[in-house]
């Protein structure tokens, strides 16, 4: 049994891949006629989970090294080097850069609605500001109408009785 199963605060499932995600990968790696037995699944995902746990402590390491308190991508790839996974270095840093690239994009849609507005930012603020002054208005004055039907006492009015 690894050192993160089991006894520890975290439950199995903090620390794990999801198991359907793992499954799935599994099932598209292979040809069609051929068939992944349920423990050869689990052991794969155990194998996952080590890895990627491995991979994680040693980029810890590296990261404390240098000082640092977050793990960079750059201590992940230099994780993956010394523990001489030199291979995969290129992949990952392919996958790495396709992501912030990605992550780039979806910024860049967020600021261009807010450009698509046609105001300014302090114009914007001014009109939620404004939005808000007119609905703390209507609130209070629903508040300082008496209900309608009743003669106006707590009871009526949802107070307690």
């Amino acid at each position: 049994m690894s050192d993160y199963e089991g006894g520890g605060p975290a439950g199995e499932d903090d620390l794990s891949l999801p198991r359907a995600t793992v499954y799935k990968l599994i099932g598209e790696m292979l040809p069609d006629d051929i068939a992944c037995a349920k423990d050869t699944r689990e052991l794969l995902l155990d194998c996952c989970n080590e890895f990627i746990h491995l991979i994680a402590a040693e980029s810890n390491e590296i990261c404390e090294k240098e000082a640092k308190k977050t793990i960079a991508a750059e201590h992940v790839l230099a994780a993956l080097q010394q523990l001489g996974f030199e291979k995969y270095v290129t992949e990952v840093q392919e996958a790495y850069e396709e992501h912030r690239k990605q992550q780039t994009k979806d910024r860049g849609r967020k600021s261009t609605k807010l450009s698509q507005l046609g105001m300014s930012e302090e114009e914007l603020l001014r009109s939620q500001e404004l939005l808000f002054a007119q609905a703390r208005m209507r609130y209070q004055n629903q508040a300082a109408q008496p209900q309608p039907g009743g003669d106006g006492t707590a009871a009526e009015a949802g107070g307690v009785q």
